[in-house]
């Protein structure tokens, strides 16, 4: 590989309110990658924001900006930009990402002058309201992923990778997850041999896989609606059983096309979907903490057959059931009940 003498320049752009994890995670994995090399390859991390005021967090911690826009956009070519994103949360306990227009425009000045850009977490909101996710699939927090869709339709969301790459335009999902991306980047522009040292060194097992998906997704309590979380819970009593839109119609007494159309609405996904999203769920806890054979996950999860586990696997998070469990395996196997025959 070419040596590369001139730092690569990164602008991380801050708001008021801002996620501390989304602004202060990927430049920890960027600041090993000088670590991890012997020459002057690597990043130059900035903090841009409209002053260098102090901006205060959504955690509580002030940062102080580097630089403000206009300097940052007049800094050079910025290698990539990366936006982070917050939510303000309801007396509902509901949350509404942030997308501040003022911040919108900066972002999309910032980036015709950047040669890629990626979001972190909510920030994919700010990339949507700037259009720069139009025509494109992209992926949020699970939380947001509903509301993405519904406000841009002209966007492809999907809500299960914890990255996803279209062209030079990045989307990563929560939290946790900015780290996988700014790996991917990482990755993307010296490697995969560097990555995973970089990885090693932030005591992250293996760097994961874009199709990874977002632990538990389909799981969490986000619907309002009494009978669409009777559902869910149904659903995740007898994932073994036969689970089909007419049995799930059925059971709730309404017709096929309005059970499509109430998941749609409240879970952002189909039944067929969200089923099969649940069996992966229970498929990865057997994987990671029983010794259970691959046709007894597959029967006691409701795939029915091996090959239908793995297409599953392969479709939805880009890997095979063993590679999962030699990835992700958590400690000792235990003799549960996928394990028991």
């Amino acid at each position: 590989m070419t040596t590369v003498t001139q730092q690569r320049l990164i602008v991380v752009v801050l708001f008021e309110g801002v996620d501390l994890l989304d602004v202060t995670g990927p430049p920890e994995v960027f600041s090993l990658v000088r670590r991890e090399t012997d020459d002057a390859t690597g990043y130059r991390v900035v903090l841009a924001a409209e002053t260098t005021a102090p901006v205060t967090t959504a955690a509580g911690v002030r940062i102080l900006p580097d630089l403000t826009f206009d300097e940052a956009a007049a800094a050079g070519p910025i290698d990539t930009l990366l936006v982070p994103g917050s939510v303000e949360v309801d007396e509902l306990r509901r949350v509404h990402p942030l997308t501040d227009p003022a911040v919108v425009d900066r972002v999309r000045t910032l980036t015709g002058r950047s040669r890629r850009v990626a979001s972190v977490c909510v920030g994919a909101h700010i990339l949507a309201a700037a259009g720069l996710l139009d025509g494109r699939r992209a992926t949020t927090h699970w939380s947001t992923a509903a509301r993405l869709a519904a406000e841009y339709p002209q966007i492809e969301v999907d809500a299960d990778p914890i990255f996803i790459r279209e062209g030079e335009v990045w989307t990563g999902a929560g939290i946790s997850a900015c780290l996988d991306l700014a790996l991917a980047l990482v990755a993307d522009d010296f490697g995969e041999a560097l990555a995973l040292r970089v990885a090693r060194q932030l005591v992250m097992y293996l760097k994961r896989p874009g199709g990874q998906s977002q632990f538990s997704v389909p799981l969490e309590p986000v619907s309002t609606t009494r009978r669409v979380e009777e559902l869910r819970h149904h659903i995740l009593r007898n994932l073994p059983g036969r689970l089909t839109v007419p049995d799930l119609a059925a059971h709730a007494h309404i017709g096929e096309r309005q059970l499509t159309r109430i998941f749609k609405t409240e879970l952002g996904t189909t039944p067929s979907a969200y089923v099969e999203s649940a069996r992966l769920e229970l498929a990865r806890r057997h994987l990671e903490s029983t010794d259970a054979t691959l046709d007894r996950i597959a029967t006691d999860c409701g795939f029915g057959t091996t090959d239908t586990l793995v297409r599953a696997f392969r479709r939805r998070l880009d890997t095979t059931p063993t590679e999962y469990r030699q990835r992700f395996r958590t400690g000792a196997a235990t003799e549960g009940p996928a394990a028991a025959r």
